[in-house]
């Protein structure tokens, strides 16, 4: 198949005629069925494919990386001079002397070679950090179940996928179950897209609903999928190898730029102007010849490509020792350029590990039944257990409800996605009660209750409830408490699937509070920024209430701040604007944080972004912090 995809255009048209087989076809095309390849057939094609990695790199990264090394403006002079000194003292005379022709090829030799030793030790580090990480995945060979490397996935391959999973190179879903799937990486899309087993799609490939592309990851749901490509040939390996080519150059390297044409300009001016002076004033072709290249030799700086690679060199080690990875050398001034570090809040300014600090009813008194419920909606889920869910575990645990896990038995989900954001478990008790346990966003859980548990018992919700309990949810979240709500339904159906329509007529029992706390090296860290002038700017997708409470323990200014509603009505011209006078930036998607980073860019700040792998928003002026810095 590998014949078949050499292009980004071919992959397109081969996928979509893929999405639209049928499961029969797609596995006769494929010559497999749904207990997989036999380990004979999947190391054949593993020694055929190769492993699945996306190498950008040809087979002469090697020469190409020296060639990077010794190729740049100063070299290229030198190089220049080198030869035509070759010509007229070795060449053209009868006492050859090799003196200033080894010192110039010396000089460009021990410039390319500190470059590119520094270079290649920086990538051994980052290799070697990658090998660290495992990422495995469950296949179907022989009709058992195997976990393997994810590197050692090949085409035709049958895949088990669920929460968490990284999909493993290009792929056809054959059943799914509730499957979403996050192509942020792949499209920008900041909410997952729900993914099925048969064709819905258009003739956009990103669109189809039916494919899953390599370099994105399971949500939530789960599904089994065939391998269509693997490694270089997958769609986003199609499309880095496109990219490739394009490397965007740092202020530095435009600086080394700029200086070297002013030179070599100013020598191809001067040296002619010279060179006919000489031979007008003395009549001696060789002697104006040999002048005016001494004049260039002495109008380069050939000292100056060691120096600047030294420099860099020396700065490369300063920062290894504070254990920091420097991919390419000229980031360092780039990054010694940055006055603005936009960063985001959670993971990076806090500890991202969450603490249940609250669970109470709808009028903000403590209530252990708020926390059960929570735990048994966090505990029974199949889905990935994100840290909201292991601190309520936690917290269960301390308070002796560890119990309850031997008292129920899960009949069915409806998985968490981003358009509802809330999830709901169905559980049988003992004596064969059911209920529905949902949790979620406070505004989209209140759509869907229409009745408030109070004192132990359940009423219809009036406007004045409803606003009560809003009031206490305001005044947690004001206090930096990242709120959820818990509801439940006792009267459910006797069918044994339940789907989203299923959430409703639901009892609002009460909240759960969550706190992170900020990080101990965050404060020292952010008041070193300011003492070198380095204005620190959070951008956060969390609620300003949380934000403005850990902001003000970092001792970070919250008088201004934005959130994502007000950016979405500003224009361009208007957001440059108020983000000088803003520091915090609240409830943002991703393409909000891309504008605010733009703006600050185009008001003529070095904008570095920590925090995110979004690299959509790298440019010019924006240095990749998560390269260089730790």
């Amino acid at each position: 198949m590998k014949n078949e995809i050499n292009s980004k255009d071919t992959i397109d048209k081969y996928l979509i005629d893929l999405s639209k087989l049928t499961k029969e076809e797609i596995l006769e095309k494929y010559g497999v069925d749904l207990e997989g390849l036999n380990q004979i057939e999947a190391d054949e094609k593993l020694e055929e494919e190769g492993r699945n990695v996306i190498d950008i790199q040809n087979e002469k990264r090697m020469l190409k990386k020296l060639e990077e090394a010794v190729i740049n403006p100063f070299n290229i002079v030198l190089i220049i001079i080198a030869f035509v000194n070759t010509i007229t003292d070795i060449v053209l005379t009868d006492e050859p002397s090799y003196a200033t022709v080894a010192l110039i090829l010396v000089t460009v030799f021990v410039s390319a070679f500190i470059s590119f030793r520094e270079q290649e030790k920086s990538n051994k580090a980052a290799r070697k950090l990658q090998k660290m990480i495992s990422n495995k995945i469950d296949v179907i060979r022989n009709g058992n179940d195997q976990v393997i490397d994810i590197e050692e996935v090949v085409t035709g391959d049958i895949v088990r996928l669920s929460s968490g999973d990284m999909i493993p190179g290009d792929v056809r879903f054959l059943e799914t179950k509730d499957l979403f799937i996050d192509q942020a990486a792949l499209t920008g899309e900041s909410n997952p897209v729900e993914k099925f087993a048969s064709h819905k799609g258009g003739d956009d490939i990103i669109s189809l609903n039916n494919m899953g592309f390599m370099g994105t990851n399971v949500i939530s749901g789960s599904a089994i999928a065939i391998v269509l490509n693997t490694g270089n040939m997958t769609y986003v390996g199609t499309m880095a190898k496109s990219i490739t080519a394009h490397s965007t150059k740092s202020s530095f390297e435009k600086g080394v730029d700029s200086v070297s044409k002013l030179l070599i300009n100013f020598m191809l001016v001067m040296v002619p102007i010279i060179f006919f002076a000489n031979i007008i004033t003395k009549g001696d072709f060789i002697s104006s010849l040999l002048f005016a290249i001494t004049i260039a030799v002495g109008l380069t700086p050939e000292m100056l490509p060691v120096i600047m690679t030294s420099t860099l060199a020396k700065g490369a080690i300063e920062m290894s020792k504070k254990e920091t990875i420097v991919k390419r050398l000229g980031s360092i001034q780039t990054f010694g350029e940055m006055d603005i570090l936009c960063t985001d809040k959670t993971g990076t300014l806090t500890e991202d590990e969450i603490i249940l600090e609250k669970y109470m009813d709808a009028e903000g008194k403590e209530d252990k039944r708020i926390l059960r419920h929570a735990f048994l909606n966090s505990y029974y889920q199949t889905g990935l257990k994100n840290l909201i869910d292991e601190a309520i575990i936690s917290r269960a645990e301390t308070e002796q409800l560890g119990y309850l896990k031997s008292k129920y038995v899960r009949e069915d989900e409806i998985p968490f996605d981003f358009t509802r954001r809330r999830m709901s478990v169905v559980l049988k008790d003992e004596s064969g009660k059911r209920q529905l346990i949902t949790k979620g966003a406070v505004e989209e859980m209140m759509n869907i209750c229409t009745f408030v548990e109070l004192n132990g018992e359940a009423i219809p919700i009036s406007d004045e409830l409803r606003a009560n309990a809003m009031k206490v949810y305001e005044e947690n979240n004001i206090e930096g408490l990242r709120v959820l709500a818990v509801a439940q339904k006792n009267e459910i159906h006797g069918i044994d699937t339940f789907g989203v329509n299923d959430e409703k007529d639901m009892v609002l029992i009460g909240f759960v509070g969550f706190l992170d706390p900020p990080k101990e090296s965050a404060k020292p860290a952010i008041e070193a920024l300011r003492k070198h002038g380095v204005k620190v700017i959070v951008l956060t997708g969390d609620s300003e209430g949380v934000a403005i409470n850990v902001c003000k323990k970092l001792k970070i200014d919250t008088e201004n701040y934005l959130v994502g509603t007000d950016i979405e009505n500003m224009d361009d011209e208007q957001l440059k604007e108020v983000c000088e006078k803003t520091v915090l930036f609240a409830k943002l998607s991703p393409f909000q944080k891309q504008r605010v980073v733009k703006a600050f860019q185009d008001k003529g700040h070095t904008v570095g972004f920590m925090g995110d792998r979004n690299k959509r928003w790298t440019s010019n002026k924006t240095i990749r912090c998560w390269d260089i810095c730790r």
